[in-house]
């Protein structure tokens, strides 16, 4: 086809409407969607070989583990080799504060064997509940730790509660933690559910502190705030939120419903959980 003719039948379409249903572009799904195995804590509890079998086998490829569960009673070792044997990944797991003050190196081996790339704290429970210079020490002791972990190829990260938005002396203690960090040794992880609950805005967090986080906890919750709920249940934008997120495709996402509502147990929810994760266009 010449080239005058083929403009000309381009026009006729565009006329006609035939262009106008040509997407200008493709949809984006998750490519990997990750459980927070706190989410289906009570199944892990009893069986963890038999529960991350099942949590792969509803289609998840990622799990976040719980050093702060001590493993569910089980080695690095053995959780590695279930993990292999399923053909999961575990990118990241959380653990208690203080394992940065004892043995670090030897906690970053650990993470090695289970293949992690980050550790995430989730919390600083009631040492920073009272003033904003306990946060301040909390950042420079981070930021000793993270450059002991950068070393070893493993991030040092820090996840939100929900109280982490209520304000001391006028400030948030979050963004005033989050200001002291070094972004080159440390990294964050944004759990939208819990900022939710706290007062807080997820997608103004992500706008403000667009290079900071890079791993997430895919939480809804209910109208009023007072607690989690199912994806899609409640009152957050996840197809706005998801389509915001830069270089989505390198930044882990975990679901982790903490209050359950199907009478078939935690795993009916991750089940759930995953079905909207997986239809999800943005």
């Amino acid at each position: 086809m010449k080239r005058r003719d083929f403009l000309h039948t381009m026009g006729a379409a565009a006329a006609s409407g035939m262009l106008a249903r040509v997407p200008l572009g493709s949809a984006r799904r998750l490519d990997r969607i990750g459980l927070e195995t706190y989410a289906v804590r009570h199944a892990m509890a009893q069986d963890p070989e038999r529960t991350l079998a099942a949590i792969r086998a509803i289609g998840y490829t990622d799990v976040e583990l719980l050093w702060s569960f001590n493993l569910f009673g089980r080695t690095p070792q053995q959780v590695a080799a279930t993990l292999k044997n399923e053909g999961l990944r575990a990118p990241s797991a959380h653990m208690s504060a203080d394992t940065i003050f004892v043995g670090w190196e030897r906690s970053l081996e650990k993470a090695k064997i289970l293949g992690h790339q980050y550790l995430f704290v989730p919390d600083f429970e009631d040492w920073t509940k009272q003033t904003l210079d306990d946060w301040r020490e909390w950042a420079d002791r981070f930021n000793t730790a993270g450059a002991v972990a950068r070393k070893a190829g493993i991030w040092l990260g820090f996840h939100n509660e929900a109280y982490h938005q209520k304000p001391i002396d006028g400030q948030i203690p979050f963004d005033v933690f989050i200001s002291r960090l070094d972004p080159s040794v440390t990294r964050l992880q944004l759990d939208v559910g819990n900022m939710l609950i706290g007062g807080g805005d997820p997608m103004q967090y992500l706008q403000k502190y667009p290079d900071r986080f890079w791993s997430f906890h895919l939480k809804d919750a209910v109208a009023d705030r007072s607690r989690d709920t199912g994806l899609g249940k409640g009152i957050f934008d996840f197809k706005r939120f998801l389509a915001a997120v830069s270089m989505l495709e390198q930044k882990p996402a975990h679901v982790e419903q903490e209050t359950a509502t199907d009478p078939a147990g935690d795993l009916a929810d991750a089940r759930s959980n995953f079905e909207y994760l997986h239809g999800l266009e943005f």
